[in-house]
């Protein structure tokens, strides 16, 4: 005979391989949007890894509750330097990638 128990550890169970892989997806989505970002400043993506830092509840365009992720990374102009930036997501949709100022390439003459 099927317990109560037994439906609540399915359900948690449940719940947690969801929320997995709905955070895999979103990482996916905020590490390529960095990496397309960068390259199209001509900055190199440091550690070729995102840190997840914060997350939280929101309500997206249609008023339904979603996850808002925020994602820091580091990033360099020429290799000697390491910037922190910032990329923030809304379930699967990138909201934001903010960049500190950072020093440009030095030109070659």
């Amino acid at each position: 005979m099927i317990e109560l128990n037994h439906f609540l550890l399915v359900g948690v169970i449940t719940a947690a391989a969801l929320y997995w892989w709905s955070a895999l997806a979103a990482r996916e989505v905020a590490l390529r949007a960095v990496r397309r970002h960068c390259e199209e400043l001509d900055l190199q993506i440091l550690d070729d890894g995102l840190v997840l830092r914060r997350i939280w509840m929101k309500r997206d365009g249609r008023g339904r509750q979603c996850l808002w992720r925020t994602y820091h990374f580091e990033f360099s102009v020429t290799g000697g330097e390491r910037y922190h930036g910032q990329i923030v997501t809304l379930a699967n949709r990138v909201e934001a990638i903010h960049l500190p100022p950072y020093r440009s390439r030095p030109e070659l003459h």
